[in-house]
């Protein structure tokens, strides 16, 4: 499993838009083959800064979807809505501990 996060800093007035956005497509991302998981996390401390929590079946899995029609409409949408360069980083799930 392919954990994937993205922090993304926007222009203060172009949250309601990025949330549009992210409402239109998070079904269908979620839909994609080979996503498990999708969750959308608020900065509790920067209130312009969103992050993006996914699980993939592989990096192969998250590389189709990155090749996809759907990220390539989505990310040209949000991306002109950053104040700041996006971080994004990949890890494999090595253990979950529950309890």
């Amino acid at each position: 499993m392919l954990v994937r996060i993205v922090r993304m800093t926007f222009q203060e007035d172009k949250l309601d838009d990025f949330h549009a956005i992210f409402d239109r497509s998070k079904h269908h991302i979620r839909a994609f083959s080979g996503n498990h998981h999708l969750e959308l996390l608020r900065d509790s401390d920067q209130p312009n800064v969103r992050m993006t929590y996914s699980l993939w079946e592989s990096a192969d899995a998250l590389e189709a979807y990155r090749r996809s029609d759907l990220f390539r409409t989505t990310w040209a949408a949000t991306k002109v809505l950053f104040a700041e360069r996006p971080i994004a980083f990949s890890g494999e799930k090595l253990e979950e501990i529950n309890g």
